[in-house]
């Protein structure tokens, strides 16, 4: 029989452990193989760009983007490449976002080792995966929205101005953001300024507690 062709996957998430313990999931399956790992979201684009893999696998909370972003980015730069979501974050808003985002499906990180293979084969497939509490969440919102005829709350902040937010809540000063996100420290220091205002906030410690509050870092 002929070797199957396997589905080559980008493991990003924070922590060595978990990718440890994902990998040897995924590579002890005879059709799926992973084929570079990220420590964070930047790195994560970086990696899809050298290697271009055939699905990324991204953890929800990571340094300096996390998958959500990094999930928009490679949407916006690979649209070819699949994309799952990887958290442990039972949480509605999350799996809302992680589909605007461009990923096909939501795995949560309890019980990866049941569904993290099918979900890797769903996406390959073209299908959605979906956790059953999704399913209930999906369903509801329909129902809410059908009811009020009302489309899904607009963000109070841009994706832009969530990428600086994060990255001042961790510690960066405004040159190496505007290093990381190549623009200017003028750009950065308006995109701040705007958030203060828009989000009604007086410093960075504010601004860091929303961030923890938003789930962009991790208290």
């Amino acid at each position: 029989m002929p070797e199957p062709t396997k589905t080559r996957i980008l493991l990003a998430d924070d922590h060595a452990l978990v990718r440890r313990g994902v990998r040897l999931i995924l590579d002890s399956e005879p059709d799926l193989t992973v084929v570079a790992e990220a420590g964070d979201g930047a790195e994560a684009i970086e990696a899809a760009r050298t290697t271009q893999p055939d699905l990324a696998i991204l953890d929800i909370a990571m340094p300096r983007l996390t998958g959500l972003q990094a999930a928009r980015e490679l949407s916006r730069t690979q649209p070819d490449l699949r994309i799952l979501i990887l958290t442990m974050y039972d949480n509605e808003q999350y799996f809302f976002e992680a589909l605007k985002a461009g990923a096909a499906g939501y795995v949560l990180k309890s019980v990866a080792d049941r569904d993290l293979v099918e979900a890797c084969r769903a996406t390959m497939r073209d299908e959605p995966f979906i956790y059953p509490g999704a399913i209930n969440a999906l369903i509801r919102n329909y129902l809410d929205r059908a009811k009020d005829g009302a489309n899904l709350p607009a963000k109070a902040i841009t994706d832009r101005e969530e990428e600086i937010l994060k990255l001042v809540a961790e510690g960066h000063t405004s040159q190496e953001i505007a290093d990381l996100l190549v623009i200017s420290v003028k750009t950065v220091e308006r995109h701040r300024a705007n958030l203060l205002q828009k989000l009604g906030l007086k410093d960075r410690l504010e601004l860091t507690r929303y961030a923890i509050r938003a789930g962009l870092i991790e208290p």
